[in-house]
């Protein structure tokens, strides 16, 4: 995509129906004006050229890629003639998931899967309607090959791009029932590892981010936002930093202050010498390690009932009936979500409305907010969804396009507005620390009887969401609770309860959601039961395990690790993690973890991984496959260093090199290997992080009879735990 194209394109929707008339001014606008459209996502040039529209930006995960393939699929196109077009903010491109354009949860594939399918065999259908009509043959006499249209019995064919030159969309689409998919079994795009669209663009240095968008008259912003939530700058010396040169306006915001200038060198010299006093917040006396301790007592209190997430059974009956309780307790600390971009956004108000370009996971939210602001209506905001680099969570949150927003209606020019990573950091969006107790009751044979997980937290979805939302659910926090159950294994009684406090501290979504910190205390868990009844860990998962796919996955991943062969001077460890939603399905996938410890620097070095995934179908199995490499890592980071800590509502970390992440020369040797299968793609990008962090405390036990409890297990805790 090229900056010209960006900035020229426009798109109008008619009636929210599910048709693009689009017209547009500029660089690309022939062979753009020459590309009928069939319906929202489909355009058809003369000369065969196929425009298929991305609903969502792509934040890395090959999405741009994979939910075009979808559309191709079911259109019978000819890939080496499609081209990739990133949307326009529209309801038409709606994720029947989120209701909106958003891109969280590894949802996207399978969200848009349906829709994709339907638009692509609704306009394959327009095609052969077309060439029915002129050939005066019945339309079901015609079949197709790639971007042609066959008819067998005259022996007649028909390019997509010479039907594109008469035809044109009824005025009510064809539909399109289920039936009328093509069968999985005749795929030929889908589930075949096509090259992504993203990746020679990004190698050449050519993919537009936000912070390479520049405009005329542009002005560049930074913005000192406050410590926490709630409080608000009293007092600035912005007064003296409007005389430097280059300074054109110092602004206070809800949150923060803006300093802005012409040049981004002045703007970020100028934010070092910034200092701002602010109200206290609600975050203000926040100590994160004096919160973690109170959450670990909240969790031990058993008048404590909290939040009910998940009930199965009589639980307390059958712990209070138990032969044996085994309890645990384990704890994980919060997380920055450590994107390589920087938080970037650029907005252009005018009379006429917004222009807003950044890398967003929410542009619908965006658009929806700035018209808000602004108090214009939606459809005069135009949002441009550019790359991200890097979200994990983070950009699910829109506040640096709000500020943008801001900014710019103040000066009445066109302004970028650029965190630097200190302030990213000192205003991180973190994924909540927790802390675990959980109790198994087992019978004279030691069979597990009952299984009641108590977790303590911060909260999430009142912050993305709105408490509202949270409220709708029953108090239920879906993003912090997910996978503190154990739904996969044969256990009769089950509880879990979720005991929360807020504190002021920003929080969002990070990479795996609860499958981090949550999966990593049932598996260490699980790995305790089968040492106690002296059963090898994978036996006794596959003994406890009562879905067919999930034993599928660790009898893998055994055979991948060659489990049982002896190793010298390492240890083996497993665990097993899900993604998805219930309703929509789970991806499953188990890991085995291979593991050196430094005993007396307490250093350790995770030399391999193995890991079964069942993502069902594989829309890009490679890059599926690339795709759990890369939570793999990213479970190992923060399984060993990654720790932000906060004291009197500060955050003490600030930048990279006080704030540890995995390290090129750390980089454990990876192994992926996808099993299983089906008619449907389930989550993929976030589904091994779960599964890393119990593999490698497990490691640990097989090597030391100690347990790590605490993520992440940084060298002063593998110390400790050795220490007894």
């Amino acid at each position: 995509m090229s900056m010209g194209t960006t900035l020229t394109r426009r798109g109008v929707l008619a009636g929210g129906l599910a048709f693009t008339f689009a017209f547009t001014a500029g660089e690309g606008a022939a062979a753009q004006a020459d590309a009928g459209p069939l319906n929202a996502y489909v355009g058809i040039a003369p000369d065969g050229t196929i425009t298929i529209q991305a609903p969502v930006p792509e934040m890395g995960q090959g999405t741009n890629t994979a939910l075009p393939l979808i559309v191709a699929e079911e259109l019978d196109a000819d890939w080496e003639k499609v081209r990739i077009e990133t949307a326009p903010v529209r309801a038409a491109y709606d994720s029947p998931v989120f209701r909106s354009q958003f891109v969280v949860a590894s949802l996207s594939v399978r969200g848009y899967w349906m829709p994709l399918r339907m638009a692509g065999a609704q306009a394959r259908r327009v095609l052969l309607d077309a060439v029915a009509a002129r050939w005066g043959v019945p339309v079901e006499e015609l079949t197709t090959e790639p971007s042609t249209v066959v008819h067998a019995a005259s022996g007649r064919r028909m390019s997509y791009g010479e039907v594109a030159s008469f035809a044109r969309a009824p005025d009510t689409l064809p539909e399109i029932t289920p039936a009328a998919l093509k069968p999985v079994s005749a795929f030929r795009l889908v589930g075949r590892d096509v090259a992504r669209f993203d990746v020679p663009a990004k190698a050449r240095g050519q993919t537009l981010f936000a912070i390479d968008v520049r405009l005329p008259g542009m002005l560049h912003a930074t913005v000192a936002r406050s410590p926490g939530l709630g409080a608000r700058p009293l007092s600035h010396n912005g007064a003296a930093l409007l005389q430097r040169p280059g300074i054109t306006h110092v602004l206070p915001l809800d949150q923060g202050v803006a300093i802005v200038g012409e040049r981004v060198e002045t703007v970020l010299a100028a934010r070092r010498e910034l200092t701002v006093q602010w109200s206290p917040g609600e975050g203000a006396a926040h100590d994160s390690e004096a919160a973690l301790a109170s959450y670990l007592e909240d969790v031990r209190d058993a008048t404590k009932a909290g939040v009910q997430v998940v009930r199965t059974g009589e639980p307390e009956q059958a712990l209070a009936g138990a032969a044996r309780v085994h309890s645990a307790e384990f704890t994980s600390d919060y997380v920055y979500h450590g994107q390589m971009e920087p938080l970037t956004c650029v907005a252009s108000v005018t009379e006429a409305g917004a222009e807003i370009w950044a890398g967003t996971q929410w542009p619908s939210l965006v658009r929806d907010e700035a018209a808000r602001i602004l108090g214009i209506p939606a459809e005069r905001v135009t949002v441009h969804m550019l790359t991200m680099g890097g979200g994990f969570g983070r950009r699910a949150a829109i506040d640096y396009a709000v500020e943008a927003v801001q900014v710019a209606r103040a000066v009445g020019r066109p302004v970028k507005v650029m965190a630097t990573r200190e302030d990213d950091m000192a205003n991180a969006h973190v994924r909540p620390m927790t802390a675990h107790r959980i109790e198994v009751g087992l019978d004279a044979a030691g069979r597990i009887t009952a299984w009641r997980h108590r977790l303590a937290s911060d909260l999430v979805v009142p912050q993305l969401y709105g408490r509202a939302r949270l409220e709708a659910q029953r108090g239920v926090d879906h993003i912090v609770t997910y996978h503190a159950n154990v739904a996969h294994y044969d256990v009769p009684a089950t509880l879990t309860q979720h005991l929360y406090r807020e504190h002021g501290v920003r929080t969002a979504p990070w990479r795996g959601i609860g499958a981090g910190p949550n999966a990593f205390a049932v598996e260490a868990v699980v790995d305790d039961l089968a040492r106690q009844s002296q059963t090898d860990p994978l036996a006794y998962r596959l003994a406890l395990l009562r879905d067919a796919r999930a034993r599928a996955v660790v009898e893998a991943v055994g055979a991948m690790a060659e489990w049982n062969r002896p190793r010298e001077g390492t240890h083996l460890g497993i665990g097993f993690a899900k993604l998805g939603l219930p309703q929509l399905g789970e991806a499953l996938a188990a890991t085995v973890a291979e593991v050196a410890l430094d005993r007396a620097s307490g250093t350790l070095r995770v030399l391999r991984l193995w890991c079964a995934a069942d993502v069902g179908l594989a829309v890009q199995p490679r890059n599926a496959m690339r795709q759990i490499e890369s939570s793999l890592l990213w479970g190992v980071s923060s399984a060993l260093t990654e720790r932000l800590t906060i004291r009197e509502g500060a955050v003490q970390q600030s930048n990279f090199t006080d704030y540890e992440m995995l390290r090129a020369p750390e980089t454990p040797e990876v192994q992926v290997r996808l099993v299983g299968g089906g008619e449907v793609p389930l989550p993929v990008a976030e589904l091994g992080l779960g599964t890393v962090a119990p593999a490698i405390s497990n490691a640990v036990m097989v090597a030391t009879g100690r347990r790590l409890a605490a993520i992440p297990f940084t060298r002063e805790r593998v110390r400790a735990a050795l220490a007894g």
